[in-house]
């Protein structure tokens, strides 16, 4: 099964589509509250969180939505704009799928894509719209390039699919 960065750097069209699979643990909702300064305690304390509704500290809206640009940037997409709708809470723990596909590329390689998120149960946890510019002819060669020499800063190489504790 090829890479989402080769089947870029063979060229993409309208109706390809992508999948990846993700798990947050406490410490990447932890970690993400130190990068992004986000410190809401609905993501920091329990007590918070149960007060707020929730059954434990969630993890961040866009810590979520970073499954869409796992897949941007595997494929180069350059993102021109997102919209996110966030339908219910992730906890840590939580195995998430990202669905994307490319809805439409015009002939200038700008496209548009509709992404899905969903947890172990089926249930829709994000709806995302994304447009962006495509990786053209030159972006496409340096990216067969990059492969060829085992893709040495492409970090999604040596991570694999984090194992959910459910």
């Amino acid at each position: 099964m090829k890479s989402l960065r080769e089947r870029a750097a063979e060229g993409l069209k309208a109706g390809d589509s992508f999948t990846v699979k993700r798990c947050f643990s406490d410490e990447d909702i932890r970690q993400f509250a130190a990068l992004s300064r986000d410190y809401n305690p609905v993501h920091c304390h329990a007590g918070y969180a149960a007060v707020r509704g929730f059954d434990a500290p969630i993890a961040h809206g866009l810590m979520t939505a970073s499954l869409v640009t796992e897949i941007g940037g595997q494929i180069g997409w350059l993102a021109k704009g997102m919209s996110f709708e966030f339908k219910r809470p992730v906890y840590a723990g939580e195995q998430l799928q990202c669905d994307w596909l490319i809805a439409h590329i015009d002939e200038r390689g700008h496209a548009t894509a509709e992404v899905r998120v969903v947890n172990a149960q089926g249930v829709t946890v994000l709806v995302a719209k994304t447009s962006g510019v495509l990786p053209g002819p030159q972006e496409r060669e340096c990216l067969t390039q990059m492969l060829s020499e085992g893709d040495p800063t492409n970090g999604a190489q040596t991570r694999g699919t984090e194992a959910c504790s459910q």
